[in-house]
């Protein structure tokens, strides 16, 4: 029941705020409910005005309904904190998995101000602030981020409890874009690329292909086909070799060098060696099945290869679709229904 009730309140929500990176606030979108503060002053409201019946106080019935004006009042207020206005999405950011991605949002308020504005997504949230009439602030909310991929909050909750804490208006913002997240840096074991530059690789090749190894010991992170067994059940020592004739060009970061790791942990190594490749301004290219990133240097090039590593083989959401934080779950392909008529 609790699951059913929870699906049929999403659903209702959904058709009552689409999707949009643009968000105007109004009655239509506006939901307002005592705090329980609120619902403690409704009470003490009640008992007063109960007991200025029974002992017929004017006194008392003055109390109860000049403090029930103020909660009328209030109720007001709150609700006018939120109405006219808007709130847009400016830019969804770009960081590792595990981090918190920044989102840019524009708070523009309408005639009146928006007093005490506080912006959420699940537990993340950014501190309340106060926009004047007719002005807008930039405000930055981090969303925590699981996996590589895209990043599209499902609902940016937007939240006013202002002037008593006696009421609470609220509504949301169902973002379009979607942030990139991209892979989590994994330390790289020495590998070498299998993607060949033509002359300039054979040039730096060996003469003697692979006659010529250099011999070291294992380290944390080597694959086992490197690794000398034979060597190792001769002397004991477990020692690799790196063949010079096996090296591909040094100017790739190459997706197949790592062939005993899953395509996750592949692309982690990947990133890892793109920040290195950053750090030191050389020149690299990026080889992924199916896609081919040539080799360049600087800044603009190193944002390039790990937005191409985030979304390898993932697919953008859709306007309808609503994916957890994060995650790469696809969603399984509903199997087509199909229909048998009966014969009469």
């Amino acid at each position: 029941m609790k699951n059913l009730f929870k699906n049929r309140w999403s659903r209702w929500i959904n058709r009552r705020i689409p999707r949009s990176d643009l968000q105007t606030f109004s009655q239509k979108n506006i939901f307002i409910l005592p705090t329980g503060a609120g619902v403690v002053f409704g009470l003490l409201l009640f008992i007063m005005l109960l007991t200025g019946i029974n002992y017929q106080n004017s006194l008392i019935y003055l109390t109860t309904f000049l403090l029930g004006a103020v909660f009328v009042g209030a109720m007001h207020q709150t609700h006018r904190n939120l109405a006219g206005l808007e709130l847009t999405l400016v830019q969804p950011g770009e960081g590792f998995a595990g981090d918190d991605i920044p989102f840019h949002f524009r708070l523009r308020a309408g005639r009146d101000d928006a007093i005490a504005i506080l912006l959420s997504c699940e537990e993340s949230c950014h501190a309340p602030v106060h926009v004047h009439s007719g002005q807008a602030q930039d405000v930055t909310l981090p969303v925590h981020s699981a996996h590589r991929g895209y990043l599209r909050p499902d609902r940016i909750r937007i939240e006013t409890r202002f002037p008593f804490g006696l009421l609470k208006a609220w509504s949301w913002v169902r973002p379009v874009s979607a942030g990139v997240v991209f892979p989590r840096p994994v330390p790289a074991p020495e590998a070498f690329s299998t993607v060949d530059d033509g002359e300039e690789s054979a040039d730096a090749r060996s003469v003697d292909g692979n006659d010529h190894a250099d011999i070291r010991p294992w380290r944390e992170g080597d694959l086992s086909q490197r690794v000398q067994w034979k060597r190792f059940a001769r002397t004991g020592q477990m020692v690799v070799a790196d063949w010079e004739g096996e090296q591909g060009s040094p100017h790739w970061l190459d997706f197949n060098a790592y062939p005993g790791a899953d395509h996750e942990l592949r692309l982690s190594y990947l990133a890892f060696l793109v920040n290195e490749r950053g750090k030191s301004g050389a020149r690299f290219g990026l080889n992924l099945p199916g896609q081919v990133i040539e080799p360049d240097s600087g800044p603009a090039h190193v944002a390039r290869c790990l937005r191409v590593l985030a979304t390898w083989g993932e697919e953008r959401p859709r306007d309808a679709t609503t994916e957890p934080h994060g995650t790469r779950k696809r969603r399984s392909a509903e199997s087509p229904q199909t229909t048998k008529e009966g014969q009469v």
